[in-house]
């Protein structure tokens, strides 16, 4: 990823963050945490990358949440960033925390075990 896309990945990133919290009043949505940001190299389209605290009910809701508020998401952004062109937006789940706490369960239990 070249420098600039990275850079205004994180800019988005923080900004997302404030909009979701703060401005997107749905209440599908839950608590979220935005992990990464990575934009197409022409700054077209971000991928965000978040998890959500909950169910597997309430993670639906909440990206349900996200699709339906993504037009005004992405207003305020334009009006917050200056960009020629406001990237569209896509949701991904991030199952990196998920896989680390199992990979940190597993060695826990390892080491009962040895004990």
């Amino acid at each position: 990823m070249n420098m600039r896309a990275e850079r205004v990945g994180e800019q988005m990133k923080q900004e997302l963050m404030d909009i979701i919290n703060n401005k997107v009043k749905d209440p599908r949505i839950g608590f979220i945490t935005i992990t990464d940001v990575q934009l197409t190299n022409d700054l077209s389209i971000a991928t965000v990358y978040l998890t959500v605290l909950g169910n597997e009910k309430e993670v639906d809701d909440t990206f349900k949440g996200l699709e339906k508020a993504k037009g005004f998401i992405k207003s305020e952004i334009g009006s917050r960033m200056r960009l020629r062109i406001v990237p569209d937006i896509e949701y991904k789940y991030d199952e990196s925390i998920e896989y680390g706490n199992r990979i940190e369960k597993m060695i826990q239990e390892l080491h009962r075990k040895e004990q």
